[in-house]
């Protein structure tokens, strides 16, 4: 097999994750904040609950 080039690959994930995180999390961040806030018992484990790349 010939020798891949990373090059593209790597442009092209880079800009789909770039596309994800401009477009998909606000998207994902108005549909939590839209919901009514239920009474959870484990209130401490829902707030750990976050985007650990940002």
């Amino acid at each position: 097999m010939p020798q891949l080039n990373p090059a593209p690959w790597f442009t092209t994930l880079l800009t789909l994750w770039l596309l994800f995180m401009l477009v998909l999390k606000p998207r994902l961040l108005m549909l939590t904040r839209l919901k009514p806030p239920a009474p959870h018992p484990n209130k401490q484990r829902s707030h750990h609950w976050n985007w650990p790349w940002l």
